[in-house]
C-alpha cells in the first residue's frame, strides 16, 4: 500500500487513530508513529482507545516517549462523520471496540479472523504492527525524529520478544533502519523499573497454579490482571524446559482473559485458542501467540470443574492440529 493514498483519504476530516482495547507497546508505538507521520502530511488526528492501560511498562512509554492518548470516555465530542484508522487490530474483532467514528481504513499485522470492507487497508503478516508504520516513514523518505523511531522501536523489541517470536526478516530489516535513528537512551529507559509488587503477585499466583500436560503448560491467575502482564506470564510459563505451548488466564470481573503462545510448528496458537473458546468465547491472534476471552455471563458454560474443562478444551485443539499434520 501506498500510504500517501491514506493521507489523501483522511485530509479534511476529523481523524482518530484507534488501538486495540487495552493496548500494548506495540499498539501504542504504532499509534503514535502514525500520527507523526499523518501530522507532518498535513493531518492532524487524536490517539483513542478503550479499556485501561495498568502495566507500569506500558504507562512509562508515555512520559518516556513524549506521547499523548485519549481513553473512551475522555472522548464525548466523536461523531459518525469523523474518520477513524485502527492499528494493531482490525474492526470487528472482540478486542476492539465499536466507537462512534467511521472506521474507513485498518493497519494491522495479524491474520484476519472476520472480512470488513475498509476505503484503505494494509494488513501483513509480520512481527510488529510498528513495523508497518516505520516502514511508511522509510517509503517516503519522511524524517524520522528520534523519539517516533526510539518508540517504534521499542513496539518491534516488545511485540516480537527481542526477535524470538514470530519475527520475519522484514521486521529486521526495518529495525535497522529506525534503530540508526532512535536515542538509544530512551530505549534503555523503558528496560528500567518497570515491574510493580502486583505484578510479582500475578507471577506467584500463575506458579503455584502450574499445571502440566505433556508439553503444554496451563496456569490461571485467580484475580484480575492487565493484559500485558498476562502475555508476558505467558512467555515466562514457555520459558519452562518442559513447555512448548503456554496457557495462561485471568478471572476478572467481567469473564477470562486468556494469552496462549506455541514454539511447535504443527501447533497454531491463533487456531488453537478460537477452537478451544468456541461456543463459550473469542480468541485469535498468530501462529505464535494468541489471546481470548469468556464474557461473564458464559463462565458458568465451563461447568462445576472450570480449569479443568478449560484444559480439556485446549488439549482438544492440540490434537486436532496434530492430527491433522500427520
Amino acid at each position: 500500500m501506498n500510504p500517501l493514498e491514506l493521507v489523501e483519504l483522511l485530509k479534511g476530516h476529523r481523524v482518530f487513530i484507534q488501538t486495540h482495547n487495552f493496548p500494548d507497546p506495540d499498539g501504542i508505538a504504532s499509534g503514535f508513529g502514525l500520527q507523526y507521520f499523518l501530522k507532518v502530511n498535513g493531518v492532524e488526528s487524536e490517539i483513542c482507545y478503550d479499556g485501561k492501560i495498568d502495566k507500569l511498562s506500558t504507562k512509562k512509554m508515555f512520559a518516556v516517549f513524549n506521547i499523548c492518548a485519549k481513553s473512551k470516555d475522555e472522548i464525548t465530542d466523536m461523531t459518525e462523520e469523523d474518520y477513524i484508522v485502527v492499528v494493531d487490530a482490525q474492526k470487528l474483532n472482540a478486542n476492539l471496540t465499536d466507537f462512534v467514528g467511521d472506521e474507513i481504513a485498518c493497519i494491522d499485522h495479524h491474520p484476519t479472523v472476520k472480512e470488513y470492507e475498509y476505503r484503505y487497508k494494509d494488513v501483513r503478516i509480520v512481527g510488529a504492527c510498528s513495523t508497518i508504520i516505520a516502514d511508511y516513514f522509510r517509503q517516503t523518505n519522511t524524517d524520522l525524529p528520534p523519539n517516533i523511531a526510539s518508540a517504534l522501536a521499542y513496539g518491534i523489541k516488545m511485540d516480537t520478544a527481542d526477535f524470538t517470536r514470530g519475527a520475519y526478516p522484514f521486521d529486521a530489516e526495518v529495525f535497522s533502519y529506525v534503530f540508526e535513528k532512535a536515542d538509544s537512551h530512551l530505549i534503555n529507559d523503558m528496560y528500567m523499573n518497570v515491574m510493580e509488587l502486583s505484578d510479582l503477585k500475578a507471577y506467584g499466583a500463575a506458579i503455584d497454579s502450574i499445571r502440566l500436560h505433556g508439553e503444554v503448560g496451563f496456569a490461571k491467575i485467580p484475580f484480575d490482571c492487565p493484559d500485558a502482564l498476562i502475555a508476558i506470564i505467558s512467555d515466562f510459563i514457555l520459558s519452562l524446559d518442559v513447555v512448548t505451548v503456554s496457557v495462561v488466564y485471568s478471572m476478572r470481573m467481567d469473564g477470562i482473559k486468556f494469552s496462549v503462545r506455541s514454539e511447535l510448528e504443527e501447533i497454531d496458537a491463533g487456531k488453537m485458542i478460537a477452537g478451544a473458546l468456541k461456543g463459550v468465547g473469542d480468541g485469535g491472534g498468530h501462529k505464535g501467540m494468541a489471546g481470548g476471552f469468556i464474557p461473564k455471563d458464559a463462565v458458568s458454560k465451563l461447568g462445576n470443574e472450570m480449569d479443568e474443562n478449560i484444559q480439556v478444551r485446549f488439549l482438544k485443539q492440540k490434537e486436532i492440529q496434530k492430527r491433522a499434520e500427520i
